[in-house]
């Protein structure tokens, strides 16, 4: 398992536009578990970040969505 992932936010499509995500708290939830992250850093110049999770993150989570919350 991994703690971090590559996430490519809804309408986000620059580093500029991706910019003021930095900090902020995501979760991946499912029916039984969730699992806590930050957005550590960018990935490129397209928009997708680098989100450092609390706990590994299981194979199912790939392709699916998580939520931003803070």
């Amino acid at each position: 398992m991994s703690k971090e992932c590559l996430i490519q936010i809804n309408d986000v499509v620059s580093a500029a536009q991706a910019g003021p995500f930095f900090g902020r708290k995501v979760v991946w939830k499912t029916a039984n578990r969730k699992v806590a992250g930050r957005i550590v850093g960018l990935h490129g110049k397209n928009g997708v970040v680098r989100v450092k999770f609390n706990k590994g993150m299981p194979g199912q989570a790939i392709g699916t969505t998580i939520e931003i919350v803070g």
